[in-house]
């Protein structure tokens, strides 16, 4: 007898279930970011600074560095080496600076020393695409944006909320979907749920307060359920 292939599509939510996935996400989990900042230029340069390092090692670091900068032209003046000192602890720290220097300079020269609003501007700026561009949106901007990170690709693709291969296929894609009075603060709710409970190695499903309506889960659950109803000697 032929193996019998085993189907790899996975059922999606339905509308209704992604409003209960976001709704028990909400009652849970605060959105607020951990990056600390006071400006949209402080996020800017945090965001940037995050690539690659945890929140944590980018709060250390900027806190020194928020000594003496507080304006674009505060960076240039400092240069990339006086840069550089405040974010060694960084990874890839040199290109970092650099990418900063470069930003301070077009948003003096291009949009009068402010962090521009919208998203085509945004990605027009050295070291700034699209992941960091919806954050500043979101975070700095309150707008309904959603900045796809390795957590929420995870989350949306393990629930079930969407089937995406990239970043900006998942996030073309789950935007739509989440309900209009989740969509500002749903990018902290699926990165922090992926960053503490839907973690990539261990998820904590045990704890999962959407374990619900997790679709992996529940085909996990039904291949194990499977397996104890087979015959003995069954493979």
């Amino acid at each position: 007898m032929a193996n019998r292939r085993k189907s790899t599509a996975r059922r999606l939510l339905r509308p209704a279930e992604i409003r209960q996935v976001f709704q028990a996400l909400a009652e849970k989990i605060v959105p607020k970011p951990e990056l600390e900042f006071k400006t949209t230029l402080d996020l800017l340069v945090a965001v940037v600074l995050s690539a690659q390092t945890t929140d944590k090692a980018v709060n250390l670091a900027t806190r020194g560095l928020w000594q003496v900068c507080r304006r674009p032209e505060d960076y240039l003046r400092l240069g990339q080496e006086g840069i550089e000192q405040h974010i060694r602890s960084i990874g890839l720290y040199h290109n970092k600076a650099r990418s900063i220097l470069g930003i301070c300079q077009a948003l003096l020269t291009e949009h009068g020393g402010q962090v521009p609003s919208d998203f085509e501007s945004l990605v027009k700026l050295p070291g700034v695409g699209r992941k960091t561009a919806n954050v500043v949106l979101n975070v700095g901007f309150g707008q309904p944006t959603l900045a796809v990170d390795t957590h929420i690709f995870r989350v949306a693709n393990r629930m079930g909320l969407v089937t995406a291969s990239t970043p900006e296929g998942v996030e073309k894609a789950l935007l739509p979907k989440i309900p209009q009075e989740y969509r500002v603060n749903a990018h902290h709710y699926l990165l922090l749920h992926g960053r503490y409970c839907c973690q990539a190695r261990k998820p904590q499903c045990g704890t999962c307060v959407v374990a619900t309506w997790c679709r992996q889960l529940a085909e996990q659950n039904s291949e194990t359920d499977s397996a104890a109803g087979r015959p003995d000697g069954a493979h």
